[in-house]
């Protein structure tokens, strides 16, 4: 265990009928890299009476990052935006100065019968310098991303920089996400691959870590020169997430991330008053808690 710095437990919470598990902000590891949320969302059946229905919110100060293994949603947002979002494919929505949007079942698939809805809500903090700029969204197929072979590994560059490749994903500040499959054993090897702080999210099967089995649900934080060897067992998923840490605190109340508090209050009393970027067609409203 010497080399990897912490292992996060994955804690189930309800929000409706959809059962999440947050892996980030953990009490003692609030980012890793500029990620400084992550949402494990199902899997979980929907349909014919459950389907997924969060309504209006807002953001400041981060990108959102939706990546969906099975199932669909329908993204909407005050920019005008309606996609819908299929497995493996990326929406990725800049809040900047302010954005509000929604995220539901898509009238398509309520019809009756059941599905399974399973995927990542990510979070990815703006550069200080970055935190007011103008908002925007962005939605890459699945068949734009890199994907390459590795022995009995599939890897896809989901977002940022790594293994010499580029996502076409437009982020802010060094990073990378990707997502790796295996089919027999197989060793990961990071170093000198990726930069910066590394998750280790184990979606399904397990891994060998400095000598220990770490099985699904968990999630391994180190710095990517640090990262001790690694093997993933058959049939394994993981997805990794990292980048470069920012020199400043990030700050985040509910939806609002920023290097400011005092631009977090000004998004509260906003959002209060309903001064906020609002959607156009869109009455529904989550109160600030």
């Amino acid at each position: 265990m010497s080399n990897i710095g912490l292992i996060i437990e994955e804690r189930s919470r309800d929000i409706g009928d959809f059962l999440v598990g947050r892996l980030i902000p953990f009490r003692k590891k609030r980012m890793i890299g500029p990620f400084i949320f992550i949402d494990h969302m199902g899997p979980t059946n929907l349909g014919p009476e459950k389907y997924m229905d969060v309504d209006q919110h807002p953001h400041i100060g981060l990108s959102t990052l939706t990546f969906m293994l099975e199932g669909e949603i329908l993204h909407q947002d005050s920019l005008g935006t309606k996609q819908r979002i299929q497995p493996g494919s990326v929406n990725w929505m800049t809040a900047g100065k302010g954005v509000s949007h929604t995220e539901r079942t898509p009238k398509e698939l309520r019809n009756g019968n059941e599905f399974t809805a399973h995927g990542y809500q990510i979070w990815v903090a703006l550069p200080k310098e970055l935190e007011d700029m103008e908002p925007s969204f962005h939605h890459i197929k699945h068949t734009e991303l890199p994907k390459w072979k590795d022995g009995s590994a599939e890897i896809c560059l989901v977002a940022g920089e790594g293994y010499g490749r580029k996502s076409p994903v437009p982020v802010y500040s060094p990073m990378f996400m990707l997502e790796v499959k295996t089919t027999d054993s197989y060793a990961l090897n990071v170093n000198g691959h990726l930069k910066g702080e590394i998750g280790i999210c184990i979606v399904e099967g397990a891994i060998n870590a400095c000598g220990q089995e770490v099985a699904k649900g968990n999630i391994l934080v180190s710095k990517v020169e640090d990262t001790c060897d690694i093997t993933l067992a058959p049939h394994t998923h993981l997805l990794l997430f990292g980048g470069e840490p920012f020199p400043e605190e990030r700050h985040i109340y509910w939806n609002f991330v920023s290097s400011s508090k005092e631009k977090i209050e000004q998004a509260k009393q906003q959002w209060a008053a309903r001064t906020f970027p609002m959607m156009p067609n869109d009455n529904s409203y989550v109160p600030l808690p």
